[in-house]
């Protein structure tokens, strides 16, 4: 085992000295190739571990439980018909979705496992309405995700969507988020939130995502695996999971490496996550996770024009090469979550902390870099972050009916150290492009939340349950400029000098949601929601300042944008063999915020009036026949500005009625899966988008495309050993579409092709203790 190609490029890894955090994962690797043996040791003899060694057999498996560890790839037994309950914690209580007055999906680990290399979400949440994952086909820039139109407008990293991992949040103070570090290797489920509801996870909570690390089965389990693909995927994993006694671990590894699909896109990432888990009672339970980035100079091809895209989808953009545009990413992240009873209740405390250091080379010519004003070509973030949560639950008894009740606070806080360098060195008269030059941004920023909650649950009547919950958030911003030329001169006053743009902003909001579910039969649930959200600026939204109307300090004219959200659904059970979930949905916003003007090196936010996201969504899973599953997705989107702004001072006009760039009218998702034999399983998907206007203007757009693809999944148990096989097709008319938009590019780069037709094969050995 010590030679897979896996540990070997981890062993050998030699970070640079920007990046020294990631040797914290080199001594773990031998820790998990110890557990499993350590685990054997100490239950050689029991039981529970002579049982599972006689159920051993060299058969193929007539049904493997959804949730076990040793297959990632699992099914369900052809002959069951009844569609299993789907339990859900996105309203921090473990429910049937079909009991909660909110739009809720879950994907098991089946699922993520025979949906794509286990790399992006993108590949997996394809499959949820309303929820739109879009790749770039750019490892140096974050996957655009967006729930119900909220954090379409995000030209980089992930905002209006609230990400989670194991209760530890991946979305900072300010509402910027990150999904790099989910590791879908170790994970059981995932699931995501939609609506009303959402509101009560704070600051910019359009939808709310989350993503579960599995839970060990008794036993130990050592699973290996490696999986390649076009444009020179590669991937190798190796996982050690398992319980003896009160103890419990998941360690996962990962290497994946890709040449990209587009010249200069090649990317490398390792991910680390570790679940270790010990029962202290038969009534609490302490967790320790751990998880750590590491992904060096991933390549970025920028955006195409039209132009280009019609010219050669694989090309890439001449600054690309000329600045060598790239991004360095180091994140460890270290948490615990302790769960137990305290009185009548159960109390849960989540605590966690990290590091992330990014070093960012971007393609800005040398010429703007030469204002005072400008931040320079280059990012280097080095941000240190934590918080905690903490919750208790209890269950007491209204006019003699149910009473749940559940109050909690989250507290957040990070720092960072952000510096900006040119991306070019002038020497003797020659200037190279693409290296860090000089020092042109040096500043302290911190952002902080501080947001108590609570949430109820009261079922009225055998038909009736009321939810409510409420949440005060309060969200602080302060930055301290260690950069300035000229003292502390305005820059609209003296354009040789680089102002104090220290400063600080708070905001703080109280949003309410309430929620009515009927039963009108066992089978058939109605319910409405409502509640209202609040979304601050981010800290590089108020960076800058709009210096007609300001003279010094972060901008303080942009402010919080506030909706009000409104759900009615319906859920059915028809039959045991066909489950429906539909939705109708609005969301009134007011004070939407958006760039006024992009010059100098400065994007100047501000808000710009109302905007509304109104739609409806449609959920299918059937099996008419004991082989045959069908699942469906649908989402109708209507978001669009109801006002009319301007867009700065190139006198542009942005009209009342266009649709929210980065957003698309239309979605839909089909599968039919066949079961060919209990251990072989083979399925056609179909993907459709609408097409997605690339700015505010709505001055050109992607156009609409369906795409099919074929997968075949396999499994064969021998002995204690288990072979799982992945294979896919995707795009498999090679249609040449846009996957995704860089919206309000200035440069008039907003397209990013995507894959044409493309393969993918995986393998993966699992030995069971």
């Amino acid at each position: 085992m010590t030679d897979l190609p896996v540990l070997r490029l981890l062993l050998n890894l030699r970070p640079t000295p920007q990046y020294q955090t990631s040797l914290i994962i080199k001594p773990l690797i031998p820790l998990i190739l110890l557990c499993p043996a350590l685990s054997v040791m100490a239950e050689s003899g029991t039981p529970d571990h002579q049982q599972a060694q006689q159920q051993q057999t060299g058969t193929w498996p007539s049904n493997i439980a959804a949730s076990s560890s040793a297959s990632g790839l699992t099914k369900q037994t052809p002959t069951a018909t009844v569609l299993p309950t789907i339990v859900v914690t996105a309203i921090r209580s473990g429910r049937d979705a079909f009991e909660l007055p909110a739009s809720v999906d879950r994907i098991d680990t089946s699922t993520i496992a025979s949906a794509g290399p286990r790399v992006n979400l993108s590949e997996a949440l394809v499959r949820v309405p309303g929820i739109s994952v879009l790749n770039r086909q750019n490892y140096a820039q974050d996957l655009q995700i967006s729930s119900r139109g909220f954090g379409a407008r995000s030209t980089f990293g992930v905002r209006g969507v609230r990400l989670y991992t194991d209760g530890i949040p991946a979305t900072m103070p300010d509402g910027q988020g990150q999904a790099a570090n989910f590791d879908l290797e170790s994970a059981e489920r995932l699931e995501v939130l939609r609506g009303p509801f959402s509101a009560l996870y704070g600051n910019a909570s359009g939808g709310v995502i989350q993503l579960f690390t599995e839970n060990p089965q008794p036993g130990q389990n050592l699973e290996a695996g490696v999986s390649a693909g076009s444009d020179g995927l590669l991937r190798e994993t190796l996982k050690s999971s398992g319980k003896s006694g009160d103890l419990s671990h998941v360690l996962s590894l990962s290497n994946m490496e890709i040449d990209g699909y587009r010249e200069h896109s090649a990317a490398k990432r390792q991910l680390l996550n570790a679940k270790l888990g010990y029962d202290l009672s038969p009534d609490s339970s302490l967790m320790l996770l751990f998880n750590a980035l590491h992904m060096p100079e991933a390549q970025d091809p920028l955006g195409l024009t039209r132009s280009d895209v019609n010219a050669n989808p694989k090309a890439v953009a001449q600054p690309a090469l000329d600045y060598n545009t790239r991004k360095s990413v180091d994140q460890n992240q270290l948490g615990a979550v302790f769960k137990g009873r305290m009185g009548s209740g159960d109390i849960q405390i989540t605590a966690y902390a990290g590091t992330r250091d990014v070093r960012q080379f971007q393609s800005i010519p040398v010429a703007p870099q030469n204002n005072p004003n400008h931040g320079g070509g280059v990012i280097d973030l080095d941000r240190n972050y934590q918080g905690m949560d903490l919750r208790y639950s209890t269950e007491h008894s209204l006019l003699n009916q149910p009473l749940r009740l559940t109050a909690g606070i989250s507290l957040d806080q990070m720092e960072e150290e952000r510096k900006g360098f040119q991306n070019f060195q002038v020497n003797n008269g020659v200037t190279t492009l693409g290296i860090l030059g000089a020092l042109k941004r040096n500043e302290t920023n911190t952002a902080s939340n501080v947001d108590p909650y609570i949430q109820a649950e009261w079922d009225v009547d055998p038909q009736w349950m009321l939810s409510a919950g409420l949440r005060s958030s309060h969200v602080r911003f302060k930055s301290n400029d260690h950069y300035m030329i000229n003292g502390t001169t305005p820059a609209n006053s003296n354009p040789d000098g680089n102002p104090d743009d220290s400063g600080s902003r708070q905001f703080s909001d109280l949003t309410p949601v309430f929620g009515a579910l009927y039963r009108y039969s066992p089978d058939l649930n109605l319910y409405a929601t409502a509640g209202q959200s609040f979304e601050t600026p981010t800290l590089n939204e108020v960076a800058y300042r709009n210096n007609a109307v300001q003279t010094a300090g972060l901008n303080n004219t942009v402010q919080a944008s506030s909706g009000w959200h409104y759900e009615a659904g319906i859920k059915a059970r028809l039959a045991e063999q066909l489950r429906v979930n539909a939705a109708l949905f609005r969301a009134d916003v007011d004070d939407e915020i958006a760039v006024l003007s992009n010059s100098a090196g400065r994007s100047v936010y501000h808000n710009v009036g109302k905007t509304r996201r109104q739609g409806a969504e449609l959920a299918i899973e059937s099996q008419p026949f004991d082989n045959l599953r069908l699942n469906a997705a649908l989402t109708y989107l209507d978001a669009s500005y109801r006002n009319r702004f301007n867009l700065g001072s190139s006198g542009d006009a942005v009209a009342a009625g266009n649709q929210i760039p980065g957003t698309s009218k239309t979605m839909a998702f089909f599968e039919a899966e066949w079961a060919i034999q209990p251990y072989l399983k083979t399925a056609l998907e179909l993907r459709h988008s609408g097409k997605i206007y690339v700015d505010d203007r709505n001055s050109d757009a992607a156009d609409s495309y369906t795409i099919a693809s074929l997968r075949l999944v396999a499994e064969h148990s021998f002995g204690p050993y288990t072979l799982q096989g992945l294979a896919r097709l995707d795009n498999l008319t090679d249609r040449n579409y846009i996957g995704s938009v860089i919206v309000n590019e200035s440069n008039g780069r907003f397209f990013e092709p995507a894959q044409g037709r493309n393969w993918l094969l995986g393998l993966k050995l699992n030995r069971q203790f």
